[in-house]
């Protein structure tokens, strides 16, 4: 999909990823299999290390280590985003896969 027609979108955060496309244009980008697993076990990795940190925060607040309840709500917070985030990336990885499947040859 080539974005870089939205590069006089009002959105700082889209007109930095068309910036970003346009300027990769001519480059050898590696878009193989390998750098997408690559990428995938990343924000895996990323999403325990997060499940990992509200687990932490949760031991010291009940065993009187911390009073911060701001610090546990955050690290919840971060973690139910990644895990919804990794979850439905699943989901659309799974559905791919059993569309790759019923391809016939």
């Amino acid at each position: 999909m080539d974005i870089t027609s939205l590069l006089n979108v009002n959105s700082h955060a889209v007109a930095n990823a068309a910036q970003k496309a346009s300027t990769r244009k001519g480059t050898d980008i590696d878009d193989s299999f390998s750098s997408m697993f690559k990428s995938a076990l990343g924000n895996l990795n990323e999403t325990n290390n997060l499940l990992l940190d509200q687990e932490e925060e949760e031991m010291k607040f009940a065993l009187g280590l911390s009073e911060n309840t701001h610090d546990m709500a955050i690290a919840a917070a971060k973690a139910s985003t990644a895990l919804s985030y990794t979850t439905t990336l699943r989901d659309k990885f799974i559905e791919a896969y059993k569309e790759l499947i019923q391809i016939q040859v």
